[in-house]
């Protein structure tokens, strides 16, 4: 029997339309601003979606483009422009940046109360604490995506495959809140293969086309494939979208899949909403209160 085929569009298009309507409650429109660094091609698709999106949702939307050679200090000026201006809710620094830029320097320059991306060490330790926070976009949409199968997850095995800061670490963080018992596998864990066909839950998150086949995975098993790599054409016409997941093999074996490209990044994007808006609404609240936005 064959999977079903989780629709991140569907899913996503639920979450922009409660974003929708919760923005309409602010007296204001909540506003986002993304920096992009470089002429990486990649970055630029994915900051046009965003701005869109966000566009498309009447927030104030800025979009500060910087050249590949303009080093740590620029996007360090930028980001405090960015802290200082009360109009903006949610501060993007577009992932990566050049070389030459510390990337955990640039994270911990943003305010924690607009790094809509969830990237800031004290978003980070929050989410590990349980206590709040604005949560990283795609481990976010991740968990809204498992939750439409499987609303309760306790109890439930999950394996993270994958440890980065942005995607492995903290989904890991994330089903633990939801009471499952939590695997993280990465480059050096032993028989990952082994790990995973115990698994009611996989979340792939290396970007390693076709790694995941479908004798690592359990009988009905969901199975989120968060890996984007652009794989050239074999005729040379230009590049494809290949998740971790060997897509064709694996929906004969899964309860539930995600597909690639239609999964897990319409569902980003839509979290990326979600969190600039919830920025909006704590920083709103501490203003009229008088209290610090996150402590």
């Amino acid at each position: 029997m064959q999977a079903d085929i989780i629709d991140g569009r569907a899913l996503a298009r639920q979450v922009l339309a409660e974003v929708a309507e919760g923005a309409k409650m602010l007296d204001r429109p909540p506003g986002l601003a993304v920096i992009i660094a470089g002429d990486d091609p990649a970055s630029h698709v994915y900051v046009r979606t965003k701005v869109k999106r966000a566009e498309e949702l009447g927030f104030l939307t800025e979009k500060i483009q910087l050249p590949a050679d303009c080093g740590e200090a620029r996007v360090l000026e930028e980001v405090a422009k960015l802290n200082a201006r009360d109009e903006i809710d949610g501060i993007l620094v577009q992932l990566p940046l050049p070389a030459d830029i510390n990337t955990l320097r640039v994270m911990a320059a943003v305010d924690p109360a607009k790094d809509v991306d969830g990237l800031h060490a004290l978003n980070a330790g929050r989410l590990t604490q349980g206590s709040g926070g604005l949560i990283p976009c795609t481990p976010l949409g991740c968990m809204k995506i498992i939750k439409s199968v499987i609303p309760d997850l306790t109890g439930s095995h999950a394996v993270v495959i994958g440890s980065s800061n942005i995607v492995g670490k903290p989904m890991a963080a994330l089903l633990l809140e939801e009471h499952a018992t939590v695997t993280q596998c990465h480059i050096h864990t032993r028989d990952t293969k082994f790990v995973c066909r115990g698994a009611d839950i996989i979340v792939s998150a290396v970007g390693k086309p076709g790694l995941v086949n479908a004798d690592w995975i359990k009988p009905r098993a969901v199975v989120i494939d968060v890996g984007t790599t652009r794989v050239p054409k074999a005729d040379g016409s230009g590049y494809t979208l290949k998740g971790d997941v060997d897509f064709d093999e694996a929906v004969k074996v899964a309860g539930a899949i995600t597909p690639v490209p239609g999964g897990v990044g319409p569902m980003t994007i839509a979290c990326l909403m979600e969190n600039t808006l919830t920025a909006a609404k704590m920083r709103k609240e501490a203003k009229e209160n008088e209290w610090p936005v996150l402590s």
